[in-house]
């Protein structure tokens, strides 16, 4: 394939919109990650509502929106709730009227404060239709959790979950569904199906790393984890097509450096990798085939097929846009080639337990924003 990127020196981009970021709760690392959202270029952001507690009320997400529009006053926050049973019909109606967007489901136990989450989906079908009826968004962490007694675990739980994904779409046919961080071929081919009420969205991550990436090294590990060669091609496939259901969603997770790798054997990595403060570099950069180094000299690394640059716009601000009803704003941004753009190491905040190692950490990008 003929790398046509190469003849490209810069690259304009309309106002970004990154369709899945996480920011914490303050106190807990938002004084410190919020503000890298310009920093990595985006405008506008959808906030997740996973924080300690979770973000259940239309009040805690007017008033989680104020402590992120304080600490970044330039960037346009969406703001989501948390699927819970004390999310009923009538508070979905007052979250419509206050502008919050959409509803966040996460499977019970799967990922990063996930332990109010969904057990089973009939339960809610009267807060769906509501949804469906105001034209609110609902927001799918698409896994099951893992289970020895029927085989389910990492690796398939996606697979596992697409059957979910289909009846909700069947039940619920205007319903605007969003299968968040896809990973997999089936995913892929799963949303295609649906037609254009349901989107999904890509992580920058998972379009480079694969299950070699994770196995050992915490810094790569997240949910969603990143699975086969096959299935990270799937995602620079649909890419590459410029097909509007596929959009970016950073899935951007600040953990402290302490909890990504811990000291303590018996303590569990968490799950999420931090991409925000360098999200447009690195993106240019992966659309070009960049992989993260080899763990050893002796591993050998697939080559990929790069993704048009001219894609990226489309992926980053124009399909999102689009799918979420949102107006660009004027904040448009210009990549440009830069060959000493370097990843920090790590990124301190005031506090002690505030040491984030991003993605990528010490690596050259090849790009940097302009501003």
């Amino acid at each position: 394939m003929i790398n046509s990127n190469l003849d490209i020196t810069s690259i304009e981009l309309d106002s970004v919109f990154d369709a899945h970021v996480h920011l914490r709760q303050t106190g807990q690392l938002a004084e410190l990650v919020t503000p890298h959202l310009a920093q990595g270029g985006i405008s506008t952001a959808y906030v997740m509502p996973n924080t300690i507690p979770p973000i259940t009320t239309t009040k805690m997400a007017l008033a989680y929106r104020a402590e992120l529009q304080a600490l970044s006053p330039n960037t346009e926050f969406l703001m989501s709730l948390y699927l819970s049973p004390q999310l009923d019909v009538e508070e979905v109606q007052r979250a419509k009227s206050a502008g919050i967007v959409g509803v966040k489901s996460y499977p019970r136990g799967v990922t990063t404060n996930s332990s109010g989450g969904v057990e089973s989906y009939e339960i809610y079908y009267p807060v769906f239709e509501m949804m469906e009826k105001l034209g609110m968004i609902l927001n799918l962490h698409g896994e099951v959790p893992s289970n020895p007694h029927d085989g389910t675990c990492v690796l398939n739980a996606e697979a596992r979950f697409l059957p979910k994904l289909l009846q909700l779409h069947q039940r619920f046919p205007k319903l605007r569904i969003v299968l968040e961080h896809a990973t997999t071929r089936n995913a892929i081919e799963a949303v295609k199906s649906c037609g254009p009420t349901v989107g999904c969205t890509i992580t920058a991550h998972h379009l480079t790393l694969t299950v070699d990436d994770w196995a050992g090294n915490g810094l790569n590990f997240c949910k969603p984890v990143a699975k086969f060669p096959d299935d990270r091609e799937a995602l620079r496939e649909v890419i590459r097509e410029g097909h509007p259901q596929f959009f970016l969603g950073s899935d951007s997770a600040p953990h402290p450096i302490t909890s990504k790798l811990p000291n303590h054997p018996s303590t569990c990595c968490a799950a999420g990798i931090y991409t925000s403060p360098y999200l447009l570099p690195s993106l240019a950069s992966i659309f070009e085939s960049a992989l993260p180094p080899p763990t050893s000299s002796s591993e050998i690394r697939q080559i990929l097929s790069p993704i048009p640059l001219n894609r990226l716009n489309g992926f980053v601000s124009t399909f999102g846009r689009a799918f979420y009803g949102i107006e660009k704003n004027e904040k448009g941004h210009t990549l440009a080639r830069d060959d000493e753009k370097i990843v920090e190491l790590k990124i301190t905040g005031e506090r002690d337990h505030e040491v984030v190692v991003p993605f990528w950490a010490g690596r050259k990008l090849g790009w940097k924003l302009n501003t």
